[in-house]
C-alpha cells in the first residue's frame, strides 16, 4: 500500500514549519527565567545604542556611578511594534539622549562588559514616561504597564 503524494507533501510541509518555528518560539523566554522582580534597578544617563530588533529591542545607556566611574547597561524593552505603538520612536531615541530607565536587573548579576536588566519605563528630559516594558511574560504587575488588569 502507497502513500498518497498529497499526505506526503502536507506531512513535509507540517515538519517544515515545526522546525522553521521552534527557534523563534525557544528564543522568546518568560520574564522570570532571565530578570529578578527583587533587584529593581535606576538607571540614567546618555543612550550609546539602540537595537531595533525582535523579539525584544535592546537600549543601552551609559550609568554615572556615585564614585564618579561609568557602566554600560543593556536595558530590554518590547517588541519594536510594541514600543512604537507607545511613543517610543526613532525620532525620540536617538543616540546621545538623556533617559532615565527604571526596571529590574537580570538575575546573574553579571556586569562585565555590560550590566543587563528589563527596563518598565523610560522617562525623557522633557519629563515624558514611556512604558518600555514586556507584558504578560511574567514581569512584575508594578502599576506602569497601562494594559495590567485592574488599574
Amino acid at each position: 500500500m502507497s502513500i498518497p503524494k498529497t499526505i506526503i507533501s502536507f506531512l513535509w510541509a507540517a515538519v517544515c514549519l515545526v522546525t522553521v518555528t521552534a527557534g523563534a518560539v525557544y528564543a522568546h523566554h518568560a520574564f522570570a527565567a532571565e530578570f529578578d522582580a527583587q533587584l529593581p534597578i535606576a538607571v540614567q544617563g546618555e543612550v550609546t545604542r539602540v537595537d531595533w530588533i525582535n523579539p525584544h529591542a535592546w537600549i543601552y545607556v551609559m550609568d554615572e556611578n556615585e564614585d564618579g566611574t561609568t557602566q554600560e547597561w543593556m536595558l530590554e524593552a518590547g517588541t519594536p511594534n510594541t514600543l512604537l505603538r507607545r511613543g517610543v520612536t526613532k525620532t525620540i531615541l536617538t543616540v546621545g539622549t538623556e533617559v532615565q530607565v527604571r526596571g529590574y536587573q537580570s538575575k546573574d548579576k553579571i556586569c562585565e562588559p555590560v550590566c543587563r536588566g528589563s527596563g518598565r519605563d523610560i522617562t525623557f528630559p522633557d519629563g515624558t514616561s514611556l512604558f518600555m516594558g514586556s507584558s504578560g511574560t511574567g514581569a512584575p504587575r508594578d502599576g506602569t504597564d497601562p494594559t495590567e488588569p485592574g488599574r
